[in-house]
């Protein structure tokens, strides 16, 4: 691939603007038009300022772009999909007032893809580069997990764009895995008037299984910090009938890969409590956990580049959440997240970002790609 042109430093203005044109189109991970848009949108933008097209890579109907320069040897990693229905921008525009930009989007990760493309811009060389932006990742990247892991085995390094941990430019040096379940309880239906007696509730049994599974992750200590939250439940047909099935869903977070398999050795071990109950597991493991000793030496390198530029020091937090940064460092991928944006309310209608940290974090990122290419 071509190599971009040497370029002058991008403004705030120019960055603002270019975030303002990924945040208007909008781009729902489960609307697929809508992410075709964004595709050219987002791949227009990097040919711009990376000096060359991206490769376009479409999985069932979703699609992901990916720019490599040379042998890969360090990954940058995005996504441009977002939790946000089309039409969201009529009651959540984009504007950018008192240092503070808004818009769907925009934290989660539109302003981090624009950090990146023009961080990137910033270097004299791209070689050794690979950039991969994918369209799948708000939703567990279902499409895009073979190619991440495929473009991560190797790397010395992914740096991944999504936001700060805590709103004031902590990265992510740590996430936990994540599995998702449905316990599904069969029992027998009857009427709930004339005979209940000869039914068997699947409702109350869903009860007893939710009060075991809040308690679950809690009684043994080699689970650390990991959680098992029941959601969402769903039970019977009609008012007047003793319910035949009822449907727990289970989210699982992880620290560790060992804890993640505990558990789901003890989510396919429950058993009914109600007479004549009997239940049936459906899914599993879903991202892997990210651990420390994936983040620590970037982390460092990190620190030390924030210090050596003046800046205030640098912080590391574990947080809960997942993203395709458990992908990269689970197949052996020295791994930093938390490198975009800086702002809070992710998914939330206070999302924003901070204007006044936007060409700092570009320039930290560009300090990274060029030392872990360049020791």
């Amino acid at each position: 691939m071509a190599q971009p042109k040497s370029e002058p430093p991008i403004s705030l203005r120019e960055m603002l603007s270019d975030v303002e044109e990924l945040v208007v189109c909008e781009s729902f991970s489960a609307d697929h038009v809508a992410l075709a848009r964004s595709a050219d949108v987002v791949g227009a933008l990097g040919a711009r300022l990376l000096g060359a097209a991206p490769e376009t890579v479409v999985s069932d109907g979703v699609p992901h772009l990916r720019w490599a320069f040379g042998t890969p040897r360090v990954l940058l990693v995005g996504h441009h999909d977002t939790v946000w229905p089309a039409g969201t921008l009529a009651t959540h525009p984009w504007s950018v007032t008192d240092g503070i930009a808004r818009g769907p989007g925009v934290l989660d990760m539109k302003a981090g893809l624009v950090q990146m493309f023009h961080a990137l811009a910033s270097l004299p060389s791209l070689d050794g580069v690979c950039v991969l932006v994918n369209g799948d990742e708000e939703v567990g990247s279902p499409t895009s997990r073979a190619l991440i892991e495929e473009t991560a085995r190797g790397c010395a390094a992914a740096f991944v764009l999504e936001a700060s941990a805590d709103g004031t430019g902590a990265l992510k040096t740590a996430r936990k895995g994540t599995s998702r379940y449905e316990v599904v309880v069969h029992g027998r239906a009857a009427h709930a008037g004339l005979e209940p007696e000869k039914g068997v509730n699947a409702a109350v049994e869903a009860a007893h299984q939710v009060l075991e599974l809040a308690e679950l992750a809690s009684r043994e200590s080699e689970l650390g910090t990991s959680t098992v939250t029941p959601t969402l439940l769903s039970a019977g047909s009609t008012r007047n009938t003793v319910p035949a099935q009822a449907v727990v869903s289970v989210d699982v977070r992880a620290p560790t890969r060992a804890a993640q398999d505990r558990i789901d050795v003890l989510m396919r071990g429950l058993t009914a409590r109600t007479p004549g109950a009997r239940l049936s597991l459906r899914g599993g493991p879903r991202r892997p956990p990210m651990e420390p000793a994936s983040s620590a030496d970037l982390f460092a390198l990190a620190a030390a580049l924030t210090a050596a530029s003046g800046r205030p020091p640098l912080r590391g937090l574990p947080v809960g959440g997942a993203s395709d940064g458990n992908y990269t460092a689970a197949v052996g991928c020295p791994t930093l997240d938390g490198l975009g944006a800086v702002g809070t309310g992710a998914h939330a209608s206070t999302e924003h970002v901070l204007t006044c940290e936007i060409i700092p974090r570009t320039r930290l990122l560009a300090a990274l790609v060029t030392r872990t290419l360049h020791p």
